[in-house]
């Protein structure tokens, strides 16, 4: 897993260690175990749009987006990943091997079942989010599709950090051998992300204890 010494720290107060900060930067070092991440040059300063109020509560705005990967035998997939922006949480990250519109609403029809409905959900421009089958949905369940600009990824950077985040720690560590397989780690790593990772955004707490005391139990993928 690849966690700082900050989060470590974090971790080990939580389990009741007295340890002081210092003392695991000292041994990160010693076992040359600092993270080293390649940040990308911007020559121009990316513009965050403005017209958005802040998520106050769960459910109030989610973000969603795909990313790609491949099994072991070259088989390209494509995971669809979902997050409430006001917790952190991720409700999804499922992979298939196509995805349409109407896999989309799927995916969605089953974890608001588990979460309820968002007030919005940010996407971009892509086919399975311009589709008339997610315009349906959205249209039919009350939920308004929130459209990023063409060539600005800021104005989904919730999740698109998430996404860096998962392919750090879990696409970038594991072979795929199936689709089972990769859905099993995934949904580990989904459930460690949002049960046990501090998040320095929400207070170093995991995302799990701002979902209005939602039983972890009740949020696991099938």
């Amino acid at each position: 897993m690849r966690y700082g010494y900050r989060r470590v720290h974090i971790l080990l107060q939580r389990d009741g260690w007295a340890v002081n900060p210092k003392r695991i930067y000292r041994l990160y070092k010693e076992l040359g175990m600092q993270l080293r991440n390649k940040v990308p040059r911007r020559r121009v300063k990316a513009k965050v749009r403005e017209d958005r109020r802040p998520a106050t509560h769960t459910n109030d705005s989610w973000a969603m987006d795909f990313v790609h990967d491949q099994l072991a035998t070259g088989r390209k997939i494509r995971i669809l990943t979902v997050i409430d922006t006001f917790s952190r949480f991720s409700p999804a990250t499922d992979p298939r091997f196509s995805y349409r519109g109407e896999d989309v609403v799927q995916t969605l029809e089953r974890i608001c079942g588990q979460m309820g409905y968002p007030r919005s959900i940010r996407v971009d421009q892509g086919s399975e989010f311009v589709s008339r089958d997610l315009d349906l949905w959205a249209y039919q369940k009350g939920v308004v599709l929130d459209f990023s600009r063409p060539g600005k990824p800021t104005d989904n950077s919730f999740i698109e950090s998430f996404n860096g985040k998962f392919r750090a720690e879990c696409l970038n560590t594991h072979w795929f051998m199936s689709l089972d397989d990769a859905r099993a780690k995934m949904e580990a790593w989904r459930q460690d992300y949002n049960e046990v990772r501090p998040h320095s955004a929400i207070g170093n707490k995991p995302p799990i204890s701002l979902l209005n005391g939602s039983p972890a139990d009740l949020l696991v993928e099938p």
